[in-house]
Order: C-alpha cells, then sequence, then structure tokens
C-alpha cells in the first residue's frame, strides 16, 4: 500500500533556503514541516569549492540569524559548539570560508530531523475534499503520499550554457564541473574562460596559478564591457534589504523588467579580492621567462564553437566594440554562463490554478506566494524563483532567513517570527505626497 502521511509545509529542494525554512519551522512546536530533496546527501556546489573562496555575505546570513538572532541554529551558535568561536573572532573577517560554511549547513543537516533524502516528487495535485496538496513521492522505489496545507518549491537553478556554446565535444563543460576536471586542465596546453563573474575569475585565478609553474596557455573572454567588481558599497547593498525587495515588489511590471538589467553588477561582478588575486598573478608572471601566453578579453561575444578532427575547439565571436570577427583554437572551454530556474514537470496537475504574466512567469504576492485561484491563495510559495518579481535579492542568501519568516508566518496563519522593518536609509519609492509635483 503507499504510505500517506499530513504535514503543515512540504518543502521541495533541500538546499540553503528550505534548510533555513526547516531550521526556523524546527522550533515551532504546532509546525510540521518536512523537506525532501531527491538528492542522497547535502553537497553545497562542489565542483567550485576551491579551498581559500570566501563567501560573499556576512555569516550573519545564516539559516536564522537575520530574524532570530537567538536560534540555536545560528552560524554564531555553530562556532561555539565547534570550539572555533574565539579563533573567529581574531580572525576579524566576517567572511566564512565556502568549506566553512557548507560545514555550517551540515552540522544543521545533523540538528533537523525534518529533512528527507534520496525522495523524488513526482506530482503536485490539488485535492478539494482534504482542502490540501495531495503529493506524490518515491523514496528508494517505494511511493509515498503526504498530504500538505501548504508547498513550498526550492529547487533552486541548474548551469546554463547558451546556444552558441553549445557542442557535443566533453571539451565544453560548465563552471559548475571545473574542479572535477582542475587536473585536465592543468595538463591541457590551452584553456578557455568564457563569462566573467565571481565563478569565472576563480577559474581564471587557479588557470594563472597552473600557468605560472608551467601550466596552460589561458585565454579570459567576457561580453561586459570591463571586468566588473562586486558593487559592496554601503548604499548599494541597501538594494539587497527587504524593504528594496518590497518596494521593487511593488511596481508593475514593465518598470520592473525595465529595472532588473540595471542590476547586473550585483550578479555578474567580481569581488575585489578576487580581482586583486587575478591582477597579482598577472603582475608576478611578467617576471618569468617561457610562460605560455595569457590573453584577456572584454566586450566579446561568442556566436559559435567548432570540434575539430583532432579533438580541440575553434572558438568564433564577435568583439561588440568594433564589431570585428575573432577566432581562436583552444584545447578546452570553461563556460561561466550562469544558471537558470529548474522546471517543475511536477506541478504539471496544478498549471491551470497558477497565475502567470504577460512573459509568462508565475505571479507573486507579497509573501512570496505563487498567486493562484482562489482555492490554493497562499498555500504554495517559491524561493530563488521570483527574481522577475522581487528583483536582485531573489538568490542572495541574506534574504533567506526574511523571506522563509514570512512563508512560516502565513502558513501558521500568525506571526510565528516578527519580521525587520526599517531596513534601509533609502527612500525607494514615493511616499510623501508633497515631493511629486503637477504636470
Amino acid at each position: 500500500m503507499t504510505r500517506q502521511e499530513k504535514v503543515d509545509v512540504l518543502a521541495i529542494g533541500c538546499g540553503p533556503f528550505n534548510m533555513g525554512l526547516a531550521a526556523l519551522a524546527s522550533t515551532v512546536d504546532d509546525c510540521d514541516v518536512l523537506v525532501v530533496d531527491r538528492r542522497y546527501e547535502f553537497r553545497w556546489h562542489p565542483g567550485l569549492m576551491f579551498p581559500d573562496a570566501s563567501l560573499q555575505v556576512w555569516f550573519l546570513s545564516d539559516l536564522v540569524t537575520l530574524v532570530d538572532p537567538t536560534h540555536p541554529l545560528s552560524f554564531l551558535n555553530y562556532l561555539a559548539d565547534t570550539n572555533r568561536l574565539y579563533r573567529f573572532m581574531v580572525r576579524e573577517n566576517f567572511f566564512p570560508s565556502r568549506l566553512e560554511y557548507e560545514d555550517y549547513l551540515l552540522w544543521c543537516v545533523r540538528r533537523l530531523d525534518s529533512l528527507r533524502w534520496g525522495t523524488t516528487v513526482t506530482e503536485v495535485d490539488w485535492d478539494s475534499s482534504a482542502d490540501a496538496f495531495r503529493v506524490t513521492m518515491v523514496t528508494n522505489g517505494a511511493e509515498s503520499t503526504v498530504i500538505a496545507r501548504h508547498v513550498v518549491v526550492g529547487v533552486g537553478t541548474e548551469p546554463f550554457v547558451p546556444e552558441s556554446l553549445q557542442t557535443d565535444s566533453p571539451n565544453v563543460i560548465h563552471s559548475s564541473e571545473y574542479l572535477y576536471h582542475q587536473e585536465r586542465a592543468h595538463a591541457a596546453d590551452s584553456v578557455t574562460v568564457i563569462g566573467s563573474g565571481q565563478s569565472g575569475a576563480e577559474i581564471v585565478a587557479d588557470l594563472l596559478e597552473a600557468n605560472y609553474h608551467g601550466g596552460p596557455a589561458v585565454r579570459w573572454w567576457t561580453r561586459t564591457p570591463w571586468f566588473a567588481p562586486l558593487d559592496f558599497t554601503k548604499l548599494s547593498l541597501e538594494m539587497t534589504t527587504p524593504a528594496y525587495m518590497d518596494y521593487f515588489a511593488s511596481l508593475p511590471e514593465e518598470a520592473r523588467d525595465r529595472i532588473r538589467p540595471q542590476h547586473w553588477q550585483f550578479h555578474k561582478g567580481v569581488s575585489a579580492d578576487t580581482l586583486a588575486q587575478v591582477h597579482e598573478l598577472l603582475y608576478r608572471r611578467q617576471f618569468a621567462e617561457k610562460l605560455n601566453p595569457v590573453q584577456l578579453r572584454i566586450s566579446t561575444a561568442v556566436e559559435g564553437i567548432d570540434t575539430l578532427p583532432d579533438g580541440k575547439l575553434r572558438v568564433r565571436a564577435r568583439h561588440l566594440d568594433t564589431g570585428n570577427a575573432l577566432a581562436h583554437t583552444t584545447d578546452l572551454v570553461v563556460a561561466c554562463t550562469g544558471y537558470r530556474r529548474r522546471e517543475t514537470p511536477f506541478l504539471t496537475p496544478i498549471e491551470p490554478l497558477l497565475h502567470r504574466d504577460s512573459k509568462g512567469r508565475y505571479v507573486f504576492g507579497p509573501q512570496h506566494q505563487v498567486e493562484t485561484e482562489p482555492a490554493l491563495t497562499n498555500r504554495l510559495f517559491m524561493v530563488n524563483a521570483e527574481e522577475h518579481a522581487i528583483g536582485v535579492s531573489a538568490p542572495n542568501l541574506d534574504i533567506g532567513a526574511v523571506r522563509n519568516a514570512r512563508i512560516l508566518n502565513t502558513a501558521m496563519g500568525r506571526e510565528v517570527y516578527r519580521l525587520p522593518t526599517d531596513t534601509a536609509f533609502t527612500q525607494f519609492g514615493i511616499d510623501n505626497a508633497d515631493d511629486v509635483v503637477a504636470e
């Protein structure tokens, strides 16, 4: 027989966001949350886990602190439990390494009994007689059903390779898999990195270090107009606060779509430390002899990749400033081309009940709920899938706790967690009618 259970909230996908939902719910006695994931264990970006890579947000942007600093699953409590609190303080660098942040997440995994691994959701349907979702899933070949009053979809993103870079050659890899191919990259005669952003810069730094010790020729091509830094200046960071998120969500769809491209530096920029590291490696190699060449090129859009008879790759591109055609031959291409929202075929049974905007994207409400037909009102939520609706904060760790608190408050029908207010000095909208001039 198919096993059946009931929960208040079923969260699909166990990345940091839904793990944070489970963490916040773990101290709420009457909130029954189940988080399922098709993976058999938790890993966090293993293909990019460079030993010296740092998180790009402060430790306060953990699973819980920004809504409940006293929570037992805070990063500070993790440091105390692992006897590293004083060493972390003396370090005077409040950006944890990625390795340490993953260790924190694994510490949380061991303390949460609401996580279920190796479980694939196959169908989410609405059962009007139960006034709840009927969710079918498979664990180790056994099918089961969960009756859930609310569903939170957090399946994350997947690596994206644009059509211009797609090829059958195994010598084109996505940046998310780089460390699995690092040895091959270091042994190659030449490697081309396409795309900037933090991942591209970290991979280039790794290749430049190898180049200095006799490793491959390195090309770094990006279509951006310069190797831009992440904008982590104080007032710019207010764009990642709940205040700006709410303001952005209040704008008409046309305005949001017009504004979003202006935020590219938050996603395609590189940390100042990594840019300094790349520059230092470039400077240092000037004093070495007989190294393979290195080339950095901006404003360059790749138009196609051809596989040559000997297995090498010919990369064809266009220089955007001059219009000139460019090409070179390389052994390996690393596509640092970002990620796209993962598809959710398990939602097919309820798709007719979900609202979409003029471009076919889900419409979101202020509590991160998908707008639906009345029966499903405030029942279905999505995380890290609503950038078009709430702006630059959607994929950021520093919004995770607030978003999860809003979801839990809505699901429980009361204020389980007090939400932060007055989170920015900047006035984003027009609240004072006296400032508006009649035209």
